[in-house]
Parts: structure tokens; sequence; C-alpha cells
């Protein structure tokens, strides 16, 4: 197939992803504004926005790219046979981080990320099984989630290992291109003429670092961890490595404090420095209630998760992160519609039936579940269903197993929806509704799961409460019966997972 037409299957696969995404959006919005309807008077209209990037240029826009794909693929090819070709300046934006901070937004022109894409793609084809085997980030054959598998597992055979923990400060912008220039022909990686020459194309106008916002930058940062990656290896070092994020562990002290003059002489050679803020540097990792003569910890983050030697859990700040989402569910269902004086024209609870509650229950079900039911996940389990796609957030921690966990977590679920629901009844008798006597104002804490369950409406279980350890089991027979890859959310091997 020519370049041509290899550029224009690549556009127009790049502005579908784009235009679903829109749909998708559009969907939810208007969902959003039907329960918005019935739940409160003077309902906000609907407004679909577009992303603010389309405005500057058509070529940002997906529905125009597609419809003239034919002639921006011949006019892309013409000037990459010619060396002639230059991405166009990309839309960049300052937006705070999650946790703190701020982070530069670049987004390019699609025909700009679909050549990106297309050369990502070819390279990574051919220098695949040139990677190191620990390194998991940007390739179709690893992922996040066959990183903590592999680090659980072999710090499962010790009791106590030295761990090794580096960050780097703005690693993509920060990269010497002398060095990366230098790593296209050297051990043994297949870089042709015209590869190289988009490569600088791309790299075009820095005096460092390569473009974030583009594929073929996520095989630019695997190509220049290379020597690190093989010099971790000859040391004798057990390490995972996910783009920039490094945990490195070894049994010996002596090979573990060489781990950091192997990353110090990486960081001063690929002018990437390391963030001595962010880095933990060297600890020993012990079971519970070992004693140890040096610093020791129980358990340290890497990609969402936080592990430990004989348990995987979600960090802490995940784990804070869902409740607060769980948290504004019930308050937007439950509590703000009530918080107005004259009260919107909105559904009163009575004859034991409380819809808001039904909502709460239903989308907190959708955001741990993906959409599946109790029922579905049950049958599963059991066997008396073959299959199950996963998407909700929980899919995203395929390989937690910290049983402790989960059940706190479905104590806190049981505890946030009683309080909500109390704290409603008040509100109800606020505005002269008294609905103290009846369902489910009436449900004391520990009977709330049970009642909950036995509530029919419509003939289904349609309140039952979503459970953190139900999700885990059925994610549990998931990973026996078709493995990692079929169970993991289909987006938790995207950059930034896990932030």
């Amino acid at each position: 197939m020519s370049l041509e037409l290899q550029l224009r299957e690549r556009l127009v696969a790049e502005c579908e992803r784009w235009i679903e995404r829109h749909h998708a959006y559009h969907n939810h919005l208007n969902s959003e504004w039907l329960r918005n309807k019935a739940r409160i008077a003077d309902a906000p209209p609907k407004v679909v926005q577009v992303p603010e990037y389309w405005d500057v240029d058509r070529k940002f826009n997906p529905f125009y790219v597609r419809s003239n794909a034919s002639a921006i693929a011949r006019s892309i090819a013409g000037k990459i046979r010619s060396s002639t070709y230059r991405p166009h300046k990309p839309f960049q934006k300052t937006i705070p981080k999650p946790g703190g901070g701020q982070r530069e937004l670049t987004v390019y022109q699609i025909p700009d990320a679909a050549v990106s894409g297309y050369f990502y793609s070819r390279l990574l084809a051919k220098n695949r099984h040139r990677f190191s085997s620990f390194s998991y980030a940007y390739r179709n054959d690893r992922n996040v989630h066959f990183a903590i598998q592999d680090i659980a597992v072999d710090l499962a055979q010790n009791a106590r290992t030295f761990i090794a923990e580096f960050d780097f400060s703005d690693f993509f912008g920060s990269i010497n291109h002398e060095y990366l220039l230098s790593q296209l022909h050297e051990n043994g990686f297949f870089v042709s003429d015209e590869e190289k020459a988009v490569i600088k194309a791309f790299l075009h106008g820095r005096e460092q670092g390569i473009p974030q916002g583009t594929s073929l930058s996520l095989f630019l940062a695997n190509l220049v961890c290379w020597r690190l990656d093989k010099s971790l290896e000859k040391g004798g070092l057990k390490f995972a490595r996910y783009a920039d994020d490094t945990v490195i562990w070894s049994p010996s002290y002596t090979a573990i404090c060489e781990s950091f003059n192997i990353v110090n002489a990486f960081s001063l050679e690929a002018g990437v420095p390391i963030n001595l803020k962010k880095s933990e540097g060297i600890n020993l990792l012990s079971r519970e209630g070992l004693s140890s003569e040096i610093a020791s910890k129980g358990s340290f983050d890497f990609l969402g998760y936080s592990i430990s030697v004989d348990k995987i859990s979600v960090k802490i700040k995940t784990v804070q992160r869902i409740k607060k989402q769980i948290s504004y569910i019930l308050y937007r269902n439950l509590l703000q519609p009530l918080k107005t004086v004259p009260l919107g024209a909105m559904i009163i609870p009575a004859n034991d039936r409380d819809k808001a509650l039904l909502v709460a229950i239903s989308q907190i079900r959708r955001y741990l579940y993906g959409g599946l039911l109790h029922r579905e996940m049950w049958a599963y389990i059991k066997g008396r269903r073959k299959t199950l796609h996963f998407k909700g957030v929980m899919s995203f921690y395929p390989l937690l197993n910290d049983e402790a966990q989960l059940r706190a977590l479905d104590g806190w679920l049981v505890s946030v929806v009683h309080r909500s629901v109390q704290a409603r009844s008040k509100l109800l008798l606020s505005h002269g509704f008294d609905r103290r006597h009846s369902f489910p104002f009436n449900v004391r804490r520990d009977d709330l799961v049970a009642k909950y369950r036995k509530k029919r409406i419509g003939g289904k279980r349609l309140l039952e409460m979503p459970s953190f350890q139900l999700v885990f089991k059925a994610l549990e027979r998931g990973l026996l019966e078709s493995g990692i890859e079929r169970v993991m959310h289909p987006e938790s091997s995207k950059y930034g997972y896990g932030a």
C-alpha cells in the first residue's frame, strides 16, 4: 500500500476516534439534561460545546478532516517524500493538575497526529524486540498491569527487599537532542532516512525536549531510555519503568546503591534532571511486623497502585478520588435539589419510593461497574455467564487483591449513603415534608444493605447496593479465565495513568 493510502487510512481512523468521543460527550450531555429536567424546575438549557481549538484551524475539526482526507493525505505524502514536511504549530494551553500544580496541554492538528501515529506504529513494529522486557509504556506487547504483576510476583519471593524510586523533572521537555539523535542508529535500532526526517520535523524549533501530544514521542521516550534499561539489567537489578516512572529493587544493598549511580549517569547524559523532591530514594520494603535496622516502608505507590510484599492495593489518593466522585453523585441527586427556597419542581418522596435515591444508586453502580448489573456479575462469578466486559472505574485496577481495603470501601459506601439519606430527610422536613417513618428514611444503617436489596422497583432489585468486593470477585474470575488484557479498562494504558 502506498504512503498516501496508508496516511489516508490513518487520517480517517484518527477522525473517527475524535468523532466517537464527541458523540459520546453529546449523548452524556443529553442524558444529564433530561435528568435535570426531571429533577428541578428551570433546568439550565443544553449547550453543546466543541473544543476551543476547533476554531483555531479547520484541521483540528475531525468532521472537516474526514471529508477532505484524500486531498490532505496526498499533500502530506508529497511533502514527506520531498523532505519538506513540517507539523503545524500545536494548540497549547496550561491546565491545573488534579494533585496541584499545572501541566501543558498540547494538541496537534489531526493530520499531524495521524502522521505521528503512522510513523510511531512503523518504528515500533520493527524495533519492539530491542526494548527491555522491563519497559512497559507505549508498547502493544506490554501494559501498566503487566508491570504491576511482575513487581508484585517478584517482591513476594522475599520478606525484605531494597527498593529505589526515582522520578525525573520534566522528562519530555528536557531530553537532549544530540543524545536522542545519536540513539537513532545505535543499539541495533532500524530507522530509515524518511523516518529520521519526520522525527527531526517534529523536533524542529525546539532547543531540547520532545513534543508531548504526539504518538511519535512515545517511541522516542523509550528509545532515549534504552541505555538506562540495559545498564540496570547488566547491574543485575530488577526494575519496572513506565515512561519516566521507575522503581528498582534488589535483595542486595550494594546493588541497589549502584542503581543511583546508573540513574544519575543517565540523567547527565540525556539532560534529564532527577526530581529530588518527588524521588523517594532507597528504602527497605519489608513485610508488616518485621523490624528493620534502616529506613523502611510497608508499601510504595506505582502507577495508581500501592504495592507491598504480600498485597496490591489502590493508592490512597486514588481512593480519595473515588470517594469524592461517589459523594458528589449523592450530593447532586439527594441534597442539592433540596437546598433551594422555594423548592423547584421535583418529585417528593412518597409511598416508600424515592426516585432521586434510585438515580443516585444507579449512577454509583454505573461508575463502579461500567453499566453492568449486580446479577450479571454474580452469574459470571458462578460460571453461568461466559463473558463480561468491564468498563467501570474498578477495571482500572484489575490486579487489586487487598480484600481488607475493599471491605472498608464497602463499609464506607453504606455509611455515606445512609448519612446522605438522613440528611435528605432533614432537608425534606425543613420544607414541610415529614418522611422519617417511610422507606428509605426509616432504614437503620445496619439494615441498609438487606432492606435495599429486598426492595423491588418494577419487579427488579434496582436499589441493590453496589459492592467493591463484588467487582473484585468478578475481575478475579476474569483474570483467571481471560487474562489481564481482556479484563482491564481499555483506557488504562494511556499516559498519566493513576496520576
